[in-house]
């Protein structure tokens, strides 16, 4: 018979060599194989939403956040999978136990993360001038080996997935279907489930507790692999996978308690500030960033910059509190407090998305949330079916985190057709005094839905510099005061002056930075409130 009569030859039945090859017979079960790619696709996902809230109470929840997270989380999965190619191709004991070591790797760091934010936190962002950079650290230190650890894995489960197995595409299609399953169900139940019913940390215990479990399943199947298939120390893969037993269980006994209460928006934490204002006071802080202060039993003493001229502006403009506005965020709900103090006034409409901040105020802030309307959804999307208001309160800024959808100027003209013919706009607005292209931005943004557009500080606040706070009024007249002058609200307390900031200055201002308008469609307002803008 010739060379061409010869039948070709079955690859599949062809011997391999024993030092390129696992085990001649299948190491572990094709069903535990996607169950693990399951169930390490699922945990590294988790982590990484649960980093974004973990870090929030630090460096705020802002689009750099999110940045930074993703983009460590990312590097960590890449070197992870790096690291697990290297010993995909041992034999098979040796591959099970690196497994058993990725799962108890995973399990120890992943709890680390919590004691090590509260220790790195302080000497970070206090070395660290740019935020930017102080989250990138962040993120760094706490996420990068939990998140290396979820990619050691995938290479080491796809080699056992295809050893023996004639139709191997079908075996390694199978498990990175399992591992995008896997990852959106991690990320649906981090969302979802997780966070608001668990928190962060007994999220991130959770998940030590699965990585644990898969490391013991990834040792005991290693057991079932004879010795002669290769070589690697099960005793050294066991002691880690104990030490990371003892990590899982020692999670619940670490200092966990950040947030009073952490819902599916904020972390909600209510601080005692009395010794600062010589009154029973409540400071609420969202996140990083205080967002209200109530004095008890006050409700006309407004300590917010912000809010004293939202207060003196609009009584100015309509004599009295208004009895029909709407309030874009509610918070510790100072102005509507204070607005509805003789008595209920239900055309007053808070549009708050986070019932859990309405809770917090009505149960430490002294307010009685029936005086007036709260509704929790988002507030642009509510404002669509209302109108005819005396007065808007837009409350979107906090730091560095801005919800863009509501400074654009289809928001605005929005606004601008639920307003009264005699109502305004008003809006707070954080920037920084040597910049001000985000002051710049909005006021450019607001003049095409209104034809006055006025920017008011506190006196204070804007002579110290740094990061000051403006309240932007928008409507049809300009305020009948320019400056505001508030008596002292504590005995041994200065005056409080509030003013209008010169409107050829604004314009001015405008017309050297020359910012884009803000639309739908185009929101660089996260580079332009940033760092080095």
């Amino acid at each position: 018979m010739t060379d061409a009569a010869l039948p070709p030859p079955d690859h599949a039945d062809m011997p391999r060599p024993a030092s390129a090859s696992f085990a001649s017979a299948t190491p572990a079960p094709f069903w535990f194989l996607l169950a693990a790619q399951f169930v390490v696709a699922a945990a590294g996902l988790v982590v990484e939403i649960v980093a974004g809230r973990m870090l929030a109470p630090y460096v705020g929840m802002s689009l750099y956040t999110w940045t930074a997270v993703i983009a460590v989380v990312l590097a960590g999965f890449s070197a992870g999978h790096w690291a697990g190619g290297l010993v995909a191709d041992r034999p098979a004991r040796t591959g099970l136990m690196w497994l058993a070591v990725s799962g108890a790797l995973g399990a120890i760091t992943t709890i680390a993360a919590l004691p090590l934010l509260r220790w790195v936190s302080g000497p970070v962002l206090s070395s660290l001038t740019d935020p930017v950079a102080g989250i990138v650290a962040l993120a760094m230190l706490l996420f990068f080996l939990p998140s290396f650890a979820a990619g050691i894995p995938s290479p080491i489960l796809a080699r056992l997935a295809i050893e023996d197995r004639v139709r191997s595409g079908r075996a390694l299609g199978a498990l990175h279907a399992v591992s995008a399953i896997g990852a959106i169900a991690g990320t649906l139940a981090a969302g979802y489930l997780f966070i608001s019913w668990l928190g962060t940390a007994r999220t991130l215990i959770t998940v030590a507790a699965a990585y644990s479990l898969f490391a013991l399943c990834c040792l005991w199947m290693a057991r079932r692999v004879p010795r002669d298939t290769g070589g690697g120390s099960l005793t050294a893969a066991a002691g880690i996978t104990v030490l990371a037993l003892f990590a899982t269980g020692a999670g619940p006994f670490l200092p966990q308690k950040i947030c009073d209460i952490e819902s599916r928006y904020y972390c909600i934490r209510s601080l005692d500030v009395s010794e600062d204002f010589g009154a029973p006071t409540r400071l609420m802080v969202l996140d990083h960033l205080g967002h209200g202060i109530n004095v008890l039993g006050d409700p006309a003493r407004l300590e917010m910059p912000y809010a004293a001229i939202i207060d003196a502006v609009t009584r100015a403009r309509l004599g009295d509190a208004p009895e029909r506005a709407y309030f874009i965020g509610g918070g510790s709900l100072t102005l509507p407090r204070a607005w509805t103090r003789d008595g209920g006034r239900p055309g007053l409409v808070v549009a708050e998305i986070d019932p859990q901040v309405t809770r917090m105020a009505a149960r430490d802030f002294d307010v009685d949330p029936s005086r007036f309307t709260v509704v929790h959804a988002d507030a642009r999307a509510r404002l669509a079916s209302l109108g005819d208001f005396q007065v808007i309160v837009g409350d979107a800024f906090t730091d560095i985190a801005v919800p863009a959808h509501l400074v654009t100027r289809e928001f605005y003209a929005e606004i601008a057709a639920s307003l009264a013919a005699n109502g305004h706009y008003a809006m707070n607005l954080i920037d920084h005094m040597d910049r001000l292209q985000a002051l710049a931005a909005t006021v450019r943004t607001l003049r095409t839905a209104f034809p006055v557009v006025e920017v008011w500080v506190e006196a204070e606040d804007f002579t110290a510099g740094g990061r000051t706070t403006f309240v932007l009024i928008a409507g049809r007249t300009p305020t009948p005061k320019a400056r505001f002058v508030l008596p002292p609200a504590a005995e041994g307390a200065a005056s409080r002056i509030l003013a209008r900031m010169p409107a050829e200055r604004i314009d001015a201002l405008v017309a050297r930075i020359d910012p884009p308008v803000l639309s739908d469609d185009y929101v660089p307002i996260d580079r332009l409130m940033g760092p080095g803008s």
